[in-house]
């Protein structure tokens, strides 16, 4: 042991930070030093979490992220180096024992029914609502087919959700089909998109420059540190904060319901945006694209058999609006949680998943309505849980937060409303009172004069 102890090599942080770039890419995981360079743009993952955490110890990400049958292919890319100053913090050792403890309890393996249920009752609202349009002249009955297609697109969202996380059909092949049928024909969203986007969500939670969940400038601003107009690493520019921002940003909390109601707009443009770039890699790109198509080709079909173009135009309203309950969700979870500038650390993944986070408190027969993400802090720790577990792990995380003296919060969704709504309040008023001055306009004026 002593022998194979002195052949070592090691180097030292620093020297692994040196290879951050995606043409000289390693990672730290155990203390082992990896070379994924050439395995950047076939990560399953995509690049953007390994280009996040590139030149850093990367553990408490991997373990999260990757099941046992993963750790086996990590040789391969193993350079021969082990880092020197390698050290694990309490709450990381901790936080490796929980997942070791869930692995073998079969917490992971274990999806429940969950899955079917939900997707007999997706199918029983896809038929009423297409029997409502069809077969029947009622417009207040057109109405509600509207509202069943947008809650049929939120309990569709979650099954995409968690199908890019973990496998929640019997075989992969049937779960990619799960993700297709769910998000893109169902929906009109890329799970290419979603996956790019949430993947890069999770790894930098609440990072103001790497979490694209917290970058919706011009519209929205949760932290005065975006009027810095600051680089957003994921859209690859940067997020200027000029006259018509800080206009906007100035009322955002009275605009915030408004928009969330049409928020699907921004994700079918940005579905689109992905999949016809030539310069971002999407897999299984004609699945995508084909997938999009047959949400175009049904959803207009179905539309046009209203009778005239007012009922038309109400039917897709009620479906929008009634879907943006679950983007008001997704805000709720973190936009008044604490935020950071910077690189995402790959050694504080516990402390910035909890302090990023906002949990709501419901009773367990509101679960379907939540979608799992009412466990947010429990979910973004172990993001291959399958949700029907979140409930039971809960109070071990709470306990383990305790112990370390980290934040865990819970409130319910009416005051997780208000502090999002405070939040946005706050920033709003600092935009109107920041020093730079800005060109105004007429309606800036007077909506400052009675604001």
């Amino acid at each position: 042991m002593a022998a194979e102890t002195e052949k070592r090599r090691y180097i030292s942080s620093e020297e692994l930070g040196k290879h951050s770039s995606p043409s000289d890419l390693w990672i730290s995981i155990q203390g082992k030093v990896y070379n994924v360079t050439d395995w950047v743009n076939s990560h399953p993952g995509g690049e953007i979490p390994l280009l996040n955490l590139a030149g850093q110890d990367a553990t408490d990400a991997y373990v999260a992220f990757h099941p046992a049958s993963a750790w086996k292919h990590l040789d391969r890319f193993f350079v021969g180096y082990y880092l020197a100053d390698y050290n694990v913090s309490d709450v990381s050792k901790d936080y490796r024992r929980l997942v070791a403890e869930f692995t073998k309890l079969g917490l992971y393996e274990e999806k429940g029914h969950g899955v079917l249920f939900l997707m007999s009752f997706m199918s029983l609202l896809y038929l009423v609502a297409v029997y409502l349009v069809i077969g029947t002249k009622n417009p207040w009955a057109h109405l509600a087919a509207g509202g069943m297609m947008g809650m049929l697109w939120i309990q569709s969202g979650w099954i995409g959700h968690d199908s890019s996380h973990y496998n929640v059909m019997i075989s992969p092949r049937f779960n990619r089909l799960a993700q297709i049928l769910s998000g893109n024909c169902l929906t009109g969203i890329s799970i290419g998109w979603w996956k790019r986007t949430h993947n890069a969500h999770h790894i930098a939670c609440n990072c103001l420059n790497y979490d694209p969940d917290l970058q919706h400038m011009p519209l929205f601003a949760v932290s005065s540190k975006l009027f810095n107009s600051i680089t957003s690493y994921f859209y690859e520019r940067t997020m200027t904060f000029d006259s018509i921002s800080r206009f906007l940003i100035s009322y955002q909390h009275l605009t915030f319901y408004p928009v969330m109601c049409f928020a699907r707009i921004n994700l079918f443009s940005q579905s689109i945006i992905l999949l016809l770039s030539k310069k971002k890699k999407v897999p299984s790109r004609w699945q995508e694209i084909v997938g999009i198509i047959v949400f175009w080709t049904w959803y207009p079909y179905l539309v046009s058999f209203l009778p005239n173009w007012g009922e038309r135009l109400t039917f897709v309203i009620a479906s929008f609006v009634i879907t943006g309950i679950q983007h008001v969700q997704f805000c709720l979870n973190h936009f008044s949680s604490s935020v950071y500038v910077g690189n995402p650390k790959g050694n504080d993944w516990f402390e910035k998943q909890t302090m990023g986070t906002l949990n709501i408190t419901c009773s367990p027969w509101m679960d379907w309505f939540h979608g799992g993400l009412q466990f947010q802090a429990e979910h973004h720790l172990f993001p291959r849980l399958p949700r029907c577990h979140l409930r039971r792990i809960a109070p071990v995380v709470k306990e383990l937060c305790k112990k370390h003296k980290l934040q865990y919060s819970s409130v319910s969704f009416w005051d997780a409303n208000i502090m999002t709504l405070r939040t946005l309040r706050t920033a709003a008023l600092q935009a109107r009172d920041l020093d730079c001055p800005v060109p105004k306009n007429l309606v800036w004026e007077a909506l400052n004069t009675h604001g």
